[in-house]
């Protein structure tokens, strides 16, 4: 049977990047799901029905997206950046797959994430054929530097998994440790699609690193607005529960802030909650209240504020079209966003 298309939301009510997004690289992006679909093809049933499970729930794409623009930034014609652009998306899904069943997530954008359907054993496999399906596609692709991006890329986002799981439940971890996981597990993916849409178009490598430069910037700065949304959003808005990552024990700026400059008193309420894992009643309430009390949401705001600042910076020599301006409004969308 054909995988269902995700919901998309009614165009009128898309953020104006989303919209500049479609009339850029709306062709672009439909062929980069078809790659997705029809490289999801597996005589293993479970395999499509769960990739096309997380895959379809109607994500952002942003770094597909940067791949995409990346590429037509500098002019290119081909139709490799959309096979690229799909391989960045399946990894991206392999991780997503991974941390669901790490974190022990019920929903994801909304949905049941893929461990609450099938359990926490398949995602973990197909989470692995995700990996090795994007490097059979890479090999086939045959250029040996976007091979070795890639193949990079996943071992740095592995060791900031590994990372996140040793900080978990440690208030002692600073705010310096913090940011290199953040650029670890997230922010490295978006650098490596940035940059293969310079080395697809066989760029001088300082324009390489200026893209490289300005995604490890912008996933930066989406992933401290993500953890910062998580003690500021809805159920509804944000797609996941909020409070998950207190429930987790993930020690994220907004608490390493609220914890550093709370009295005793707060200091206990955190060390009890998030190091002995002893929620009392109304427990998130009270976190989320001593977080606004010590602008700790502020802070991380204005520290997300300046890496998407520091992003388009990097864009400054780089070639000025409608690419680089939709990826200047990338960057302020990443802290602009409620969701």
């Amino acid at each position: 049977m054909p995988h269902e298309k995700p919901a998309m939301k009614p165009q009128s009510n898309l953020p104006p990047v989303l919209k500049r997004l479609g009339e850029l690289i709306g062709p672009d992006l439909e062929r980069t799901n078809a790659i997705i679909l029809e490289q999801l093809n597996s005589q293993v049933e479970l395999i499509p029905k769960m990739g096309a499970h997380i895959i379809e729930s109607g994500g952002k794409r942003l770094r597909p997206v940067l791949t995409l623009l990346s590429a037509r930034l500098f002019g290119y014609t081909g139709q490799n950046d959309a096979l690229l652009a799909a391989v960045i998306e399946f990894i991206h899904t392999a991780t997503l797959l991974h941390d669901d069943v790490v974190d022990k997530s019920n929903t994801r954008r909304g949905r049941a994430t893929a461990n609450s359907v099938w359990g926490s054993k398949a995602p973990v496999l197909v989470g692995d054929y995700l990996f090795s399906r994007s490097f059979q596609i890479l090999v086939a692709h045959g250029d040996l530097k976007v091979l070795q991006i890639v193949a990079d890329a996943c071992a740095v986002i592995s060791e900031g998994e590994v990372m996140q799981l040793v900080a978990t439940n440690d208030l002692s971890t600073s705010e310096e440790h913090y940011l290199e996981v953040v650029q670890r597990k997230t922010a490295t993916l978006f650098a490596a699609a940035a940059e293969i849409g310079a080395v697809l178009n066989q760029r001088p490598t300082e324009e390489v690193r200026a893209l490289a430069r300005y995604g490890l910037l912008l996933g930066t700065a989406y992933q401290v607005v993500d953890d910062a949304l998580d003690y500021s959003a809805t159920n509804e808005v944000l797609g996941k529960s909020v409070g998950d990552d207190f429930h987790e024990g993930k020690i994220t700026l907004p608490v390493i802030h609220a914890y550093r400059h709370g009295n005793p008193e707060e200091r206990a309420f955190w060390s009890a909650c998030l190091e002995r894992k002893e929620f009392p009643d109304k427990a998130l309430s009270h976190a989320i209240q001593l977080i606004r009390a010590r602008g700790s949401l502020d802070y991380a705001m204005q520290r997300a504020t300046t890496f998407a600042a520091e992003a388009k910076e990097q864009l400054a020599t780089l070639p000025a079209t409608p690419e680089r301006e939709a990826m200047a409004m990338l960057a302020d969308f990443s802290v602009e966003r409620s969701y």
